[in-house]
Formats: structure tokens, C-alpha cells, sequence
């Protein structure tokens, strides 16, 4: 018997109150798959893993997690299965970066407990793979945008989900950091975990998606393989540029990708 896909959507629609942002989405996310999001700004990809994640209520349609529906979970089990990295986060209070990334393990220990040592242990491991050991007594607020981001991917992984959900991950980071998680996305797939993630930067998806998808127009344009849907034609319509122009910036990558 197969097993459920770790996260599938259904016939959903997506929006906030009664205004619907996109609608008739169909997809399923499996173990060790990488699912990359394109799509302009404003067409709904926040919203999309917003509801995916049960922090919006779908308009229409059903989640499932595990064949679960995302809205029958407890939220602690949920979170011991889905980490999420949102876009952007400030911070408010001065908690030290270690603090904040042992923040991932509140699922996983008792409601009346403090993180012990083997907890500190991986919040500590998840600092040293995403290159940031060094800032871990560092304040969080006072560090820069883009560690700060570091910090949450780090604080994701900790919580040892079977599915990751990124939300522009790289969108704060020099170049480096930038290759370095398309590096650590890349491994955490060849152990087995699903990696949702939008981005702005369809090289990123070309390097790394087993699967892109397309949302424009209010509904899912395309989905399928990278050499299927990343097409210049595609991605021209999707961000309303010229077809041309989509060739010339991404001419390396649809090479390679055909060679």
C-alpha cells in the first residue's frame, strides 16, 4: 500500500475573509521531494502556505497531512511533522540566537518541562550546519537580517519535521548563504525530507526542484518537472516579461538542464 503523501491539497481555494485568491488547487507533496513555488508578487504564495500550514482556514476544499486533515491535527503534533520558515521576522524580545532555535524543540518536549541537554545538543548541531555556531550568545534582535533568517531555518530544523515549508528562504541573503542552503535543502532531500518553498528566483528552483509549480491567474498555471514547466514561454506569462528576456537571464540554467 503506498503511503499517504506527507501534505496534499484538494480542490483548495485560498483568500482572506471572502475575497478568494486563487482556487481549484490540486497537489501532493511526497518524502524526500522538493516542490518549488513561482509566482509574482501578490499571487497568493504566502496565503497558499498560510492555509497549507492551518494558520488561514481554507475557502474552499481540504489539507491533509499524512492523509490526515490539517484541521483535525493537534497543533503539537502537527508541529512535531511540519517546520515552517516565514519570510521575514523581526524578533521583539532580546533572546539570545540559541534561545531561538531551541524555540523548535517546544513540540517535542513536555507542556511543564525545559529543554534538557539533549535538546540544547541539536539546537546547537542545527546552528553548526547552517554555518552560525559562532552567533549563538549573539542577541537576536541585534544581529542582521539576513543571520536572522539563518537563525529560523536553524530553529525549523530542530523541531526534525518530516516536511519542511520555506517561505523565500534565501530572499535575505548574500550570494554565499544563498548557496549554502540551496547546499543544505538539497541534503535534507537525500534524507528523506519533503522541502516546500516559494522563491523569487527561478534559478534557485531550476537548481533544486524535483518539481516546480506555477501559481498566476488565481489557480495553479503548471505544475510538473523543472524541464516541463520552467519553460521561457511559462515563466514569460507567469511574470508578464518577455519571453526573450526570461531566456537571456536564465539561459545557463535551461541549458543544463536539456544537456
Amino acid at each position: 500500500m503506498t503511503a499517504p503523501a506527507v501534505l496534499q491539497a484538494q480542490a483548495l481555494a485560498i483568500g482572506h475573509g471572502q475575497r478568494r485568491v486563487a482556487q481549484g488547487l490540486d497537489f501532493a507533496l511526497a518524502p524526500g521531494e522538493v516542490l518549488c513555488l513561482l509566482g509574482a508578487n501578490g499571487s497568493g504564495k504566502t496565503t497558499l502556505l498560510r492555509t497549507l500550514l492551518g494558520l488561514l482556514p481554507p475557502l474552499a476544499g481540504q489539507v491533509c497531512c499524512r492523509g490526515q486533515d490539517v484541521a483535525t491535527w493537534q497543533r503539537a503534533a502537527f508541529a512535531r511533522h511540519v517546520g515552517y520558515v516565514p519570510q521575514a521576522h523581526a524578533g521583539l524580545f532580546p533572546f539570545t540566537v540559541q534561545d531561538v532555535v531551541l524555540m523548535g524543540r517546544a513540540a517535542r518536549v513536555g507542556r511543564f518541562a525545559a529543554p534538557g541537554a539533549a535538546d540544547r545538543q541539536i539546537a546547537r548541531h542545527c546552528l553548526e550546519m547552517l554555518g552560525i555556531a559562532h552567533l549563538h550568545a549573539s542577541v537576536y534582535t541585534a544581529i542582521s537580517g539576513g543571520e536572522r533568517q539563518l537563525a529560523l531555518i536553524a530553529r525549523a530544523l530542530a523541531q526534525e519535521p518530516a516536511l519542511l515549508v520555506m517561505d523565500e528562504p534565501t530572499a535575505s541573503l548574500d550570494f554565499g548563504n544563498q548557496i549554502r542552503v540551496l547546499e543544505h535543502i538539497e541534503h535534507l532531500r537525500s534524507g528523506g525530507m519533503a522541502v516546500l518553498m516559494t522563491t523569487h528566483q527561478p534559478e534557485h528552483a531550476l537548481r533544486i526542484a524535483d518539481r516546480i509549480a506555477l501559481l498566476g491567474g488565481g489557480r495553479l498555471m503548471a505544475i510538473g518537472t523543472p524541464q516541463t514547466t520552467a519553460t521561457p514561454a511559462a515563466l514569460a506569462a507567469l511574470y508578464g516579461v518577455s519571453e526573450a528576456a526570461v531566456a537571456a537571464s536564465l539561459s545557463p540554467f535551461l541549458t543544463r538542464m536539456t544537456e
